[in-house]
């Protein structure tokens, strides 16, 4: 048995039945014609195409259905059995029509089964524009990254104080009185403004919002809206933290400021402020008080303002004093400078070790004259663990005073030092300090230990201290 590329089988397979009958199965139902109509001898068949059910060219023709249909078949007479008759004349005697495709959607014959849909032919695909869909994977990382930060808790800072805020249903203003305890300036609800810094989102709070609001509903407030997620989004740090800061606007010394009083740190501030009367600070380091009225604005120069803090120029140490033999050792190392073809300078630098957390002395290069002192510092000890502390210079026979060469010279904001009278058995000393420049004479007490004063106790335990007025009544 073969199989040909339409799928019929050898006509002696199909055991007496007729080969035709599924290919007509749509075909509309014709008379039969009488025996004696069919000719014995014909020519060679004319047969009729029939119009195959339409199908697309990537698409295989239908199977043809197993079930049987109920549509009335055309029959063939083969006459007597002594004839041979030809199975493939189609002409029943009669001109056949030609067969056209059947109307499916005739519908007169209730019994008539409907076609076999015909499959369309599947559209040709393509890569979906993913160009402004959001990639999926791309969400559940974000969505996973950002899970914790919704649930870590917001925490306050000021100053060095830093501790997570627990209870978030407390408000701004609430939380100002439970830290005011040890915050006195956060006392006066009025002058405390919240600053709210959430990664790339910064509120203020104050007021009666400060009253109203609760810490908890203004965190999820940020973390829901558009801005709060886009930030995420493109930031690096995908756990940002919620930190609450408060500020104080103003603090007064002396007595509390009016309603229509202000301080403020520049004009424009002032200005948009309305108040009647407006201190600040100006460029020439003086103080002016500035009054609107309705006829003018009034600008003079004020002292022992009370809304200002008052300052004292000075310095004040973070580190331990000098060993006073370290300055003995420097005090030895200039008087080596006394020579007998001259008097010279000489150089000195006093280092902090942050390591071992104790002074040393760096001795640069330097060429030196009577008045002069040229350093190469290119050997200096490590900035990361050594701190430039002191300056000091010799002036060898002459006063310890600052010269206009030290002036132009020591500007970087550290302590300068410089030794005079070296001839004499105490020499001097004098110590300022520089602040970007601006210089202030300080007590060597302040840097320097003094020398080592101590005597034996028998020595002191033999003086008796008197009052001047206690001696003159016992004269008398």
């Amino acid at each position: 048995m073969t199989e040909n590329k339409k799928g019929c089988k050898n006509m002696s397979e199909f055991n007496g039945n007729n080969p035709f009958e599924d290919a007509w199965a749509d075909v509309p139902v014709f008379a039969s014609a009488p025996a004696s109509a069919v000719p014995l001898e014909t020519p060679e068949p004319q047969v009729q195409p029939t119009a195959p059910a339409q199908t697309t060219a990537s698409e295989p023709a239908p199977e043809p259905p197993e079930t049987a249909t109920t549509q009335q078949k055309p029959t063939l007479d083969l006459g007597s059995e002594d004839a041979a008759p030809n199975l493939f004349d189609m002409s029943y005697g009669e001109e056949v029509p030609e067969v056209t495709e059947p109307n499916v959607a005739d519908d007169t014959d209730d019994e008539q089964d409907p076609p076999e849909a015909i499959p369309e032919a599947e559209p040709e695909t393509t890569e979906p524009d993913t160009s402004e869909i959001e990639n999926p994977l791309e969400a559940m990382i974000v969505a996973a990254e950002t899970s914790s930060i919704f649930s870590a808790l917001p925490v306050f800072e000021y100053g060095a104080a830093t501790e997570p805020i627990e209870d978030l249903k407390q408000t701004f203003d609430a939380l100002r009185v439970a830290k005011a305890v040890d915050f006195p300036e956060l006392e006066d609800a009025n002058r405390v403004t919240w600053t709210v810094t959430y990664g790339k989102i910064v509120k203020t709070v104050s007021g009666t919002d400060a009253k109203k609001k609760k810490i908890g509903e203004f965190k999820a407030s940020i973390e829901s809206s558009k801005e709060f997620m886009d930030a995420l989004k493109k930031s690096k740090d995908k756990n940002p933290r919620c930190v609450l800061k408060p500020s104080v606007r103003a603090q007064s010394k002396g007595k509390a400021l009016s309603a229509y009083k202000g301080v403020y740190a520049s004009i424009e501030e002032a200005e948009e402020s309305g108040k009647l009367i407006c201190v600040l600070p100006a460029r020439d380091g003086n103080v002016y008080e500035i009054r609107s009225t309705e006829i003018g604005t009034f600008t003079s120069q004020t002292k022992n303002c009370t809304e200002l803090s008052e300052v004292r120029a000075g310095f004040t140490p973070a580190l331990p004093l000098v060993p006073w033999e370290i300055l003995y050792e420097i005090i030895g190392f200039f008087r080596e400078q006394l020579r007998e073809d001259g008097n010279y300078e000489a150089l000195a630098n006093i280092l902090w070790d942050k390591d071992d957390e104790t002074f040393i002395t760096y001795i640069p290069q330097q060429v030196v004259t009577r008045g002069t002192v040229i350093s190469d510092l290119s050997d200096m000890p490590s900035s990361d663990r050594y701190l430039h502390y002191i300056d000091i210079h010799s002036h060898n026979i002459m006063p310890a005073r600052f010269s206009a060469i030290d002036d132009a010279d020591e500007k970087a904001t550290r302590l300068y030092a410089v030794i005079g009278r070296l001839d004499s058995l105490i020499p001097e000393i004098s110590v300022r300090m520089s602040n970007g420049g601006k210089y202030l004479p300080i007590d060597p007490v302040l840097v320097f230990e003094q020398f080592d004063s101590s005597c034996p106790q028998e020595w002191i335990e033999r003086v008796t201290v008197r009052s001047p007025a206690e001696v003159c009544i016992r004269e008398v």
